[in-house]
């Protein structure tokens, strides 16, 4: 079930600990109260300042318009970090530059209790996805062939090609991340838009203002 929001929805995409980016694109962005603000996921890892992101994000909870926050799949695999599991595979992709930004430089395993304050609450509250009249808003993408209700969780967070390749209409538009396209432009198809440009790797961070397809970029 979709909603119809009064004014705009700007659609940011995947971060990754790139504060200054983020900074400037939402200094550029025309945000009123009546509008919708929706971050794609993927706040941390890989860059230098991911608890500033969310410190960032908290903040605009706070003062701006009505935010909408996703989970990425970095998300998932800190909590799984922080739980315990798959710590590897946290730091593999990026995890180390989260720890550092939230000062855990020493041998010891960070833990849930080290967050700081809002911290835990905000990765416990974070969706899997957010659904308009017109848009669907999910990380990753979707399974073709399965209704939003039906999708795995792991699909929205992690899946690939299988969805950004296929041709099945989802009756609405989707608005993804997770997979860097061009570092210039948002990827464009048939009821798709990909917004990851790749901040963290020297391309730019993306938000795309709906209805219109205004674009708002910072590099």
């Amino acid at each position: 079930m979709g909603n119809r929001p009064q004014g705009k929805i700007y659609a940011v995409g995947d971060i990754h600990g790139c504060l200054s980016h983020l900074e400037r694109l939402i200094g550029k962005l025309p945000i009123r109260p009546e509008d919708v603000l929706v971050f794609i996921g993927d706040y941390i890892d890989r860059g230098p300042d991911s608890k500033g992101v969310v410190d960032y994000v908290l903040d605009l909870q706070k003062k701006c318009c009505t935010t909408v926050c996703l989970m990425g799949n970095h998300e998932q695999m800190f909590l799984d970090y922080l739980a315990g599991r798959k710590r590897e595979m946290f730091l593999y992709n990026g995890g180390v530059e989260t720890l550092i930004s939230y000062g855990m430089t020493g041998r010891r395993k960070m833990e849930l209790s080290d967050l700081p304050p809002g911290h835990a609450e905000f990765y416990g509250r974070l969706r899997h996805d957010y659904e308009t009249d017109d848009f669907i808003f999910v990380h990753a993408g979707l399974r073709p062939g399965i209704p939003l209700s039906n999708q795995d969780p792991d699909d929205l967070l992690w899946i690939r090609f299988e969805f950004i390749r296929s041709d099945f209409d989802f009756g609405k538009t989707v608005i993804f991340g997770h997979t860097v396209l061009s570092r210039t432009e948002p990827f464009r198809a048939a009821k798709k838009i990909g917004i990851d440009t790749g901040a963290v790797y020297g391309g730019r961070l993306t938000c795309l203002e709906l209805p219109d397809m205004k674009l708002f970029q910072v590099s």
